[in-house]
Order: structure tokens, then C-alpha cells, then sequence
């Protein structure tokens, strides 16, 4: 009798997308077994990488478009249609990311979300009823004002001059006007994928914490922080919303604060979120095992990345899983039994002496070898 596996891996960084890792898997255990159902449901965390890992295998398709950088520069930005149209996935940092800019022009004081903003704008103008954003890789630590703009809403300090929406605004802001946003915002479920539970403003900020590494000096990150401040008390005070305690508000520079008190977004884990579009649970229900994995599985995993969502949504239903993954580097004695227990067996592609760089190079390779040899195994244990 034919089983049925599940293959739910994320990306190799640098080396194969999460597309190709399931598929190569897959090639390696029909080799082993051609009578076997196997099911491709490639994973991603709401990072890099998402918005093509839910396009390739949805069958989506991209929409590009010409929108403001973090600096301000024209640049072509992109992100995918799925659910035949119905669903919008975006990055941020396609159009408001860190690696947009070179190290001597980053400054959070300067750089905006505007283009994230308008990114939104498109999708929602053609028609989505949902729009799910990964939030991570941010050049930005403007609250989201940036992106408010880009969608109609209007700052302005104590002279009623309108400001754009940028870090060094923060502190110069004294109203918001919400009234000139485009309507159908408030029709759209907008879903952040946000891994972190930093709020807005404090120590454990998004200045605090993020600004430096965007380029932000000491003096900066103070200007910042209270600027953030302020953004939380003025949009008490004219949205009637409290995003001061928000968990996750500080992500991408309060983008997180700012996506849920302008556009009504929900913060959720990015893993969450994936299961949720790519209707993994259903798929996994009468599977017989099932096979995560991720580029370096190490003690980070176990705090919400997708091999650990996936593993405990599988053992919901009792089912076996392994995972095999470009490298395993757990610290065995530092998890706990209860996590440890969600995966009955962790592989990597890594051979002995083998340098990561050869491991990234011939990752394909590799993998299949891999694949092979567990499929073998496994097959073997149930004949």
C-alpha cells in the first residue's frame, strides 16, 4: 500500500529556494518508491523569500511596479498574486529594505516606507480582499508614516505644514488626518507576518533596538525613540488606537505599530500566517509522515520558525517528522524534552569535512544524495 508524505521545507539561504529543496526531496524518495503520494508544500517564515516561495507554489504571479526606495529614489519594487487575485503578498524590504541602500547612505532618520505604502495601494486598487506583509530587513524608523502617506493620510506639525513620513518627522508631529484614506482599506484584511514582540518605543524599541544597524548614531536613536513616542500619543489622541504596548509594534521601525493604527493589520507569527495560506493542515491530515527542514536548523528554530511550525501542527495529528536541512548545529541540552520530542529525526546534506561554502555550491547534489539515503531507510523500516 502507498504512503502519503508531506514535504513542507523552507528555503536553503543562498543556496535553493524552498520550491526547489521540496522538489529535489520529492525526485529523491519516487527514485526510492515511485508508488508513493507525495505532497509539495514549501514553507517560508514571512521573511525573505516568502512572497516567492507562496508564488511558486500557489501559482501565482508577480506585479511590479515603480515606487519611492528608502532614500527616496525611484526603484522598481514587486510583490505576488495569489488565490487567483484575491490575496496580495508583499515584503517590505523589496521597497523599503536595508540592502537597498549602501552603508554610507543609511540613515533612519531620512529613509521611508513610502514605497511599502504604495505597494499596498496597488494591490488593494486591483481588487484583493487580503494582503499578508512580511515586515522583516527594514531600512526604516518612521512608525509607518511613510506608508500612511503613500495611502492618503496626512501629518502635520504645528504649523499645519504637511510632513512627509520619515524618522526625523517624528518629533515634529503634532496631528494626523485619517479622513483622506483610500476607502477600500477598510474592506481588506491586511496580515503582518511579525516574528518579533519588540514594542514601539523604550528600551527594547525599535530605535533602541534596530536603528543603530540602519545607520542611526546614539544621538539619533534618542531622537527616535521619543519621536516614536510621540507618533503612539498623537494617534491615541486623533485615531482613538493605543499601539503603545503593542507586541511586535516596533518591528521594521514601528512599521508593525504602524500597519495595525493606520491600515487595521493584525500581527501574527510569520509561520502562522504560511500554514494558514497554503492550507497546510489540510493537506497533512492523513499523511503518513512528514518532511520540514530549513537551510541551518539550530536552537533558533525552535522559536518559531517554519520546521517548528510545521512540526507542531503535525503532531496535532499524531504524525511522524523528520527534517533534513543544509546544516543541524542544535544545542541538544539547552531545549527542552517538550520541543525536542516535536521531530523524530533531524538530517543534514553536510559530509564530514565537507566546508559550507562546497556544502552551498553542490547543495542539489548534495540533497538528493541525502534524500535518497533516508527514503531508503525509511522505505526499508516498512517492508
Amino acid at each position: 500500500m502507498g504512503k502519503k508524505i508531506v514535504i513542507a521545507c523552507d528555503k536553503y539561504k543562498g543556496s535553493m529556494s524552498a520550491l526547489q529543496v521540496c522538489s529535489i526531496i520529492k525526485k529523491a524518495f519516487l527514485n526510492v518508491r515511485r508508488e508513493t503520494e507525495i505532497i509539495l508544500s514549501p514553507m517560508a517564515d514571512g521573511g525573505e523569500g516568502t512572497v516567492d516561495t507562496l508564488v511558486e507554489s500557489l501559482n501565482g504571479r508577480y506585479i511590479e511596479a515603480l515606487v519611492k526606495g528608502p532614500s527616496g529614489k525611484k526603484i522598481m519594487a514587486k510583490f505576488g498574486l495569489i488565490d487567483s487575485g484575491k490575496t496580495a503578498v508583499i515584503e517590505m524590504s523589496s521597497a523599503s529594505g536595508l540592502w537597498l541602500l549602501k552603508p554610507n547612505d543609511r540613515n533612519p532618520m531620512l529613509t521611508t516606507t513610502y514605497g511599502t505604502g504604495q505597494l499596498i495601494k496597488k494591490a488593494i486598487e486591483m481588487g484583493v480582499k487580503k494582503v499578508i506583509i512580511g515586515i522583516g530587513g527594514s531600512a526604516t524608523n518612521d512608525g509607518g508614516m511613510g506608508a500612511a502617506c503613500a495611502a492618503g493620510i496626512k501629518f502635520f506639525d504645528k504649523n499645519e505644514n504637511i510632513l512627509e513620513g520619515c524618522g526625523k518627522n517624528l518629533l515634529s508631529l503634532c496631528r494626523i488626518d485619517a479622513s483622506g484614506i483610500m476607502d477600500r482599506i477598510k474592506e481588506t484584511s491586511v496580515l503582518v507576518a511579525c516574528d518579533v514582540d519588540n514594542p514601539l518605543y523604550g528600551k527594547r524599541g525599535a530605535a533602541y533596538v534596530y536603528a543603530p544597524q540602519k545607520g542611526a548614531d546614539e544621538n539619533m536613536v534618542k531622537l527616535l525613540d521619543e519621536g516614536l513616542k510621540n507618533l503612539s500619543g498623537i494617534i491615541k489622541r486623533d485615531l482613538k488606537k493605543d499601539i503603545s504596548d503593542l507586541k511586535g509594534g516596533g518591528a521594521a521601525g514601528g512599521l508593525g505599530a504602524g500597519l495595525s493604527a493606520f491600515f487595521g493589520a493584525g500581527l501574527f507569527p510569520g509561520t502562522d500566517i504560511i500554514i494558514q495560506a497554503t492550507n497546510l493542515e489540510q493537506k497533512i491530515k492523513d499523511a503518513d509522515l512528514i518532511i520540514t527542514g530549513e537551510g541551518a536548523m539550530d536552537n533558533q528554530t525552535f522559536y518559531g520558525k517554519s520546521a517548528y511550525g510545521v512540526a507542531v501542527l503535525a503532531k496535532k495529528y499524531n504524525i511522524p517528522v523528520i527534517t533534513i536541512n543544509g546544516s543541524v548545529n542544535i544545542d541538544y541540552n539547552s531545549i527542552g524534552k517538550d520541543k525536542l520530542s516535536l521531530f523524530d529525526g533531524n538530517f543534514d546534506i553536510i559530509q564530514k569535512d565537507m566546508n559550507i561554502e562546497y556544502a552551498i555550491k553542490n547543495g542539489e547534489k548534495l540533497l538528493f544524495s541525502a534524500s535518497s539515503e533516508i527514503a531508503r531507510f525509511y522505505f526499508g523500516i516498512l517492508s
